[in-house]
């Protein structure tokens, strides 16, 4: 019989991020299946998430980030009856790597890594500027790779970096449940077709960034722009009739799903640098994928290798192939169905919970062994 395991999480972020919800919380039943008890502590609360990027409340946000903090010392005092931590990303978000130094040198319980991002990349913070930055002890990534027994890395990108640091890495996708993120079963049909886009407020000046391209389609072409966790009001592309959501959690899958052609754009800036968009995992054409919706993407990073371009999605470098992939998209249904059909069966194929459990399983008992 398998020697059974308890794995302490720690997560900057609650469920409410992405990286929680689909790194660490979607895996808690399949891991327990498997031996593997996860007890995920995360340092923000669902409140603090939502208020973090908001303008004003400084000494609220102060006074909140102590109250955790002094939390995350009583996961520390209580980690002694855990096996291994798994850190996703960071243990706090602020601040060294003190937690884990603790639980590393001083507990001497064996870390696991994930990074999904590339956190070890510098930037100045969009919301708080250099503060921002200065509180993000940008070295802190790489010190924290430097003392963990292995690294889970959402793409081949940072898994080199981590190799390069001298740590094993180990390749985990970050992946839906194919049973939750799926094909919409009844499609309307004669409707105004609907283009999507379901991001962040840190990323919609990609979507913004092809803005003219919808405009000059939109001459051609009938259709509505669904815009999903912008952040912005008031989202204006002239001759295009804009839906503007903010995110939710629960109406996620449904968001995808709901969309008839799917926008992935991703451009370089002042805060996303090459080195940091090769970090991205590629996750919303992972949901594409899953949900049987063609979309058109930028091939920057690990996009520019995954799926079969022309077969699951198009890719698109240049203002001239945005414009003609979505006309293309636009003009044929069949084209429509062909593409999302094999999206889906590309997901099938590669991105399964189960599979991705068991790479997870294993990482673990190899590091507590």
């Amino acid at each position: 019989m398998t020697e059974s395991l308890k794995v302490l999480a720690l997560c900057a972020h609650p469920v409410e991020a992405a990286a929680t919800r689909f790194r660490l919380k979607q895996f808690v039943e399949p891991l327990r299946e498997r031996g593997i008890d996860v007890t995920i502590r995360p340092f923000l609360t669902s409140d603090q998430f939502y208020s973090l990027y908001k303008s004003g409340g400084i000494a609220a946000k102060g006074a909140a980030m102590a109250i955790s903090a002094l939390k995350r010392v009583g996961d520390v005092l209580t980690a002694g009856g855990y096996d291994l931590v798994v850190v996703q990303r960071e243990a706090m978000i602020f601040g060294p790597g003190v937690v884990e130094w603790i639980l590393t040198r001083l507990r001497g319980l064996p870390m696991v890594l994930d990074l999904d991002d590339a956190t070890y990349v510098h930037y100045v913070s969009p919301t708080y500027g250099r503060l921002g930055s200065w509180l993000k002890f940008f070295g802190k990534t790489d010190k924290l790779i430097e003392r963990a027994a292995a690294v889970t890395c959402g793409n081949r990108f940072i898994a080199e970096y981590v190799e390069n640091k001298g740590t094993r890495a180990i390749v985990v996708p970050t992946v839906v449940d194919l049973e939750e993120f799926k094909p919409m079963a009844d499609r309307e049909g004669g409707t105004k077709l609907v283009i999507g886009w379901i991001g962040t407020h840190s990323t919609f000046p990609f979507l913004q960034s092809i803005f003219p391209v919808l405009e000059q389609l939109a001459k051609k072409h009938s259709f509505r722009l669904k815009v999903v966790g912008a952040g912005h009001r008031d989202i204006m592309v002239d001759g295009v009739r804009v839906e503007d959501l903010d995110w939710n959690m629960a109406r996620e899958s449904d968001d995808f799903a709901s969309v008839d052609i799917g926008l992935y754009p991703i451009t370089t800036s002042a805060s996303a640098n090459e080195e940091w968009i090769n970090g991205k995992s590629g996750f919303k054409a992972v949901q594409y994928f899953a949900v049987g919706v063609p979309f058109v993407m930028s091939p920057v990073g690990i996009c520019a290798e995954l799926g079969e371009p022309g077969i699951t999605h198009f890719n698109a470098a240049t203002g001239e192939d945005w414009y003609n992939s979505l006309n293309m998209l636009l003009s044929d249904e069949s084209l429509r169905a062909r593409m999302g059909a094999a999206g889906r069966a590309y997901a099938l194929a590669n991105y399964r919970i189960d599979d991705q459990a068991d790479v997870l399983a294993q990482t673990f008992r190899e590091v507590v062994r």
